[in-house]
C-alpha cells in the first residue's frame, strides 16, 4: 500500500504536462523564453555586411580622404592647441559619418532579431542580483550538463562552417589575391573589400541556417523546462479560481444572505401566488415606484414553503393558481416588474385581494 502511494506521489510530481498559458506568461515576465543568440548574430552580420556591400565606395572615400588629409595637409600645420583641436574635431566628424550607418543598421538588426524570436518583451527580472547565479556547485553542474555538451557541439559546428566558407572563398580567389601586388592601390582595396564582404555575407547565411536548427533546439529545451506536473496544474487552478471549499462556503453564504433579504420583503407583499406546494411568488404593486407589479420573492420547494410561512405570519394573502405561479416563476426575476403577458391575470388576483381587504 505504501509503495503504491509513493508511486502515485511521484507520478503526480513528474512534469509531463504542457505549460499552461499562465505559466508561459509568468516565464516570459522572468525573461525565460526560447531564444537563440545565433539568430541575433546571423541577422546582425547579414545586415551589416549587406550595408557594407551597398556603401563600400562611400566608406572608402571617407577613409582615404582622412588618410590624405593627415599626410598631405595636417602634417604641415604647426603643433598648436587650436590646430590639434581642429584635427581632432574633423577626424571625429569623418569617422562618425562612416560609423553612424553601420551602428544604426546594427541596432535595427538587434531589435528585429529579438522581435522575430520573442516579440515585444520588457522585463528587468534577469538583471536582479541572485546569489544562486554565482553558486559554484550549480556552476560546476552546468559545465558538465547535457546543455553544455550541446553548446560545445554547436560551437564546433560554427567554427567548422564559417572556417570552411571563408577558406573556400579565399581558395577560389587565390590567383587574383597573388596578382594584387601588380595592381594599383584603388583596385587592390576594391578587390579585398569586395572579397571580405562576400565572405561576411556567405558566413552570415551559413550561420543563419545553423541558427534555425539552434532555435528549434532552444524552443524544445524551453518547452521541456517549463513543463508542469499534474499537481502544479491543480495548484495553479486553485490559486486562480480559489479553494473550491472556500468558494462553496462563500456561495452558500451569498445564498443565505440573498434568501434573508428576499424573505424580509415578503411581509410587504400584497399577495403570494402558489401552485400550492412547489411554487410561491410574492407580488407587490406600488404605482409610485413602478407601473406594473413587482416580484419581491420567489422560490420552489423548501424556499416556497418558507415564503408561505412568512406570508401567513404577517397576514399576507395567499392565492392558489397553479398555472400562473409556474409561469411567473419561470418568466419573472426578483425585484423586476412582471412581464406584460401576466398583467391581466395578476390584476385579477390583486383586485380579489383588495376586495378581501376592504371587506375585512
Amino acid at each position: 500500500m505504501e509503495l503504491k502511494l509513493n508511486l502515485q506521489f511521484f507520478a503526480a510530481e513528474e512534469k509531463t504536462e504542457e505549460a499552461t498559458p499562465k505559466k508561459r506568461e509568468d516565464s516570459k515576465k522572468k525573461g525565460q523564453v526560447a531564444k537563440s543568440q545565433d539568430v541575433n548574430t546571423a541577422i546582425l552580420m547579414l545586415f551589416v555586411f549587406g550595408l557594407l556591400y551597398i556603401i563600400g565606395g562611400f566608406l572608402k572615400d571617407i577613409f582615404t580622404g582622412l588618410y590624405q588629409n593627415a599626410f598631405q595637409e595636417y602634417m604641415h600645420w604647426d603643433l598648436t592647441e587650436q590646430n590639434v583641436y581642429q584635427v581632432f574635431i574633423e577626424s571625429i566628424i569623418e569617422i562618425s559619418k562612416a560609423l553612424a550607418p553601420i551602428m544604426g543598421v546594427a541596432i535595427v538588426a538587434g531589435i528585429a532579431s529579438n522581435l522575430l524570436q520573442v516579440g515585444v518583451m520588457f522585463t528587468g527580472e534577469p538583471l536582479k542580483f541572485d546569489l544562486k547565479k554565482i553558486d559554484p556547485i550549480k556552476g560546476s553542474k552546468k559545465i558538465f550538463s547535457a546543455r553544455a555538451l550541446v553548446e560545445l557541439v554547436k560551437s564546433l559546428l560554427k567554427i567548422t562552417l564559417i572556417g570552411t566558407i571563408t577558406f573556400s572563398i579565399i581558395w577560389i580567389n587565390k590567383n587574383e589575391i597573388l596578382m594584387m601586388s601588380q595592381k594599383s592601390v584603388d583596385v587592390a582595396l576594391a578587390f579585398f573589400g569586395e572579397t571580405t564582404v562576400i565572405m561576411g555575407l556567405a558566413s552570415a547565411l551559413g550561420l543563419l541556417l545553423l541558427s534555425v536548427l539552434d532555435y528549434t533546439y532552444q524552443k524544445y529545451d524551453h518547452e521541456k523546462n517549463i513543463r508542469m506536473s499534474k499537481k502544479d496544474i491543480k495548484d495553479e487552478t486553485k490559486n486562480m479560481e480559489g479553494d473550491p471549499q472556500v468558494n462553496s462556503k462563500i456561495k452558500e453564504k451569498q445564498r443565505q444572505m440573498s434568501m434573508q433579504r428576499m424573505m424580509s420583503e415578503v411581509p410587504e407583499a400584497d399577495v403570494v401566488i402558489t401552485n400550492p406546494t412547489h411554487y410561491a411568488i410574492a407580488i407587490k404593486y406600488d404605482e409610485d415606484k413602478a407601473s406594473a407589479p413587482i416580484v419581491v420573492a420567489k422560490g420552489v420547494d423548501f424556499i416556497a414553503q418558507k415564503i408561505k410561512e412568512v406570508a401567513r405570519a404577517n397576514d399576507v394573502v395567499t392565492i392558489e393558481n397553479r398555472a400562473l405561479a409556474r409561469s411567473l416563476y419561470q418568466e419573472s426575476d426578483i425585484d423586476e416588474p412582471i412581464d406584460e403577458q401576466f398583467y391581466k391575470a395578476v390584476a385579477e388576483v390583486l383586485a380579489y385581494v383588495y376586495q378581501l381587504q376592504r371587506t375585512v
